[in-house]
């Protein structure tokens, strides 16, 4: 079973995740997306904190080498701060469902730029999953106009491009975390990712001025109950359990087994958010995530 440590570690990343974007759903249509985004960073710091001491008997991950912290560092500020932020902003305007599902672009995204940064392949079998891809987020996110029988958005336009982003920046990310963590610590890795997460975010935050509105969110007793759930299981876990899987199978079976999500939310955001489920939205997933396995096949 060991054998398979990367493979267990890519599932555990996907359940992780679902957790967590249901849960941010709830903080960003509460608090903003900013202020979510720079407090479960903060909450995520802790968690690696107690984590680095207890286990690596260190407080910071003062020993990882100086290229492990450039290529780290890269993948926190364009994974955290740039892909993050614009998922976040995602579910101010459509569902985490949706964001999820629009997310199964990042790991085409991650392959084709592991293929040209980490030499790995790219293939027929990989355009064709790409396709599939693109056709099960087009089947939930684009409806046909009745009246003049063209293709338009079932759902906000700014929420499927905040998504698109969002994808973009984690799939870019990814690749940066491969390269950066090498044989170091997965965990540790993670926290350095946080780390210049959080100095993205701090200087994000200034530049707009939303202090205030993060303090505000501070206050509000329903969205630090699910900021609290989302961290854990977010870019404290999720996160870490990702660098196990880049560190233990190839980048894109981890990142196919990551992009289950889709399938894995359908029935939590049903029965705790208590969102309709359609069939379009059922067949959608289903395809977008038959679309990434025959990318990595």
């Amino acid at each position: 079973m060991s054998e398979f440590v990367g493979e267990f570690a890519g599932l555990a990343t996907a359940i992780c995740w679902t957790a967590t974007a249901m849960s941010f759903q709830v903080a960003s249509r509460r608090i903003g997306s900013v202020s979510v985004n720079l407090i479960r960073l903060i909450l995520a710091f802790l968690f690696y904190l107690a984590y680095s001491k207890i286990f690596l008997n260190q407080w910071l991950p003062l020993d990882a080498p100086l290229e492990a912290w450039i290529y780290l560092s890269i993948s926190g500020l364009i994974g955290f701060v740039l892909g993050d932020f614009f998922l976040f902003k995602s579910y101010e305007f459509i569902s985490s469902k949706i964001s999820m599902l629009i997310m199964t672009i990042a790991p085409p995204v991650a392959a084709l730029l592991g293929w040209i940064m980490l030499g790995e392949t790219f293939t027929l079998m990989n355009i064709i999953g790409m396709l599939l891809v693109l056709g099960g987020v087009s089947i939930v996110v684009l409806k046909k106009d009745s009246t003049e029988g063209i293709k338009k958005m079932r759902y906000p336009l700014k929420g499927i491009i905040f998504a698109l982003l969002g994808a973009i920046g984690q799939g870019v990310g990814a690749v940066f975390s491969k390269k950066g963590m090498g044989d170091y610590d997965p965990f540790a890795s993670s926290q350095i990712r946080v780390i210049t997460g959080i100095i993205g975010f701090v200087i994000l935050i200034s530049l707009m001025k939303r202090w205030p509105m993060v303090k505000t969110g501070l206050s509000d007793k329903k969205a630090s109950k699910a900021l609290l759930i989302g961290s854990f299981f977010g870019p404290f876990l999720g996160v870490s359990l990702g660098m196990i899987a880049f560190k233990f199978t190839s980048l894109g079976i981890a990142s196919t087994l990551m992009a289950t999500v889709p399938v894995f939310i359908l029935l939590p955001s049903h029965i705790i958010l208590k969102e309709k489920l359609t069939l379009n939205e059922v067949m959608g997933a289903f395809l977008a995530v038959i679309g990434i396995v025959l990318f990595f096949l």
